[in-house]
């Protein structure tokens, strides 16, 4: 499991990679935790809410199609649900019956940018290589 020693630390904001999530699942669990209306346009392939957690406002953006057959979604606060990317994908995955895939941790200088963590929907998850293929 990525990130074991700052288990307790919240991220400053979350990002997990989606592969086939219909918006309307997206919305619904979007709905259930963070109590945001439904996602709207915002842009070519792009989609945007607000939700709300813990008193504060989380800004919330899909990108569809942003890396080989997946859509990301951000969560621009420290106050979501989730302490950390992983959290989140896990929580993606059960929910939207979908790939999920995250940063291993807090990225820092000298970190491998193709190490993802990818959580399935059937609870199985680990470390992966995931090269930009530049799309």
């Amino acid at each position: 499991m990525p990130d074991s020693h700052d288990s307790q630390l919240h991220y400053p904001d979350i990002e997990v990679y989606l592969r086939q999530a219909p918006l309307e699942a997206i919305d619904a669990w979007l709905g259930e935790a963070l109590d945001a209306a439904p996602l709207r346009a915002a842009g070519r392939n792009k989609w945007q809410t607000r939700g709300h957690y813990d008193g504060q406002v989380v800004p919330v953006l899909l990108v569809e199609k942003a890396a080989d057959g997946f859509a990301s979604l951000w969560f621009d606060s420290d106050r979501t649900p989730w302490p950390r990317d992983c959290d989140c994908a896990r929580d993606a995955a059960a929910r939207l019956g979908c790939e999920v895939r995250c940063s291993l941790g807090g990225w820092q200088p000298g970190d491998d940018p193709d190490r993802f963590w990818q959580v399935l929907p059937d609870g199985n998850e680990g470390a992966i290589d995931w090269p930009d293929s530049g799309q």
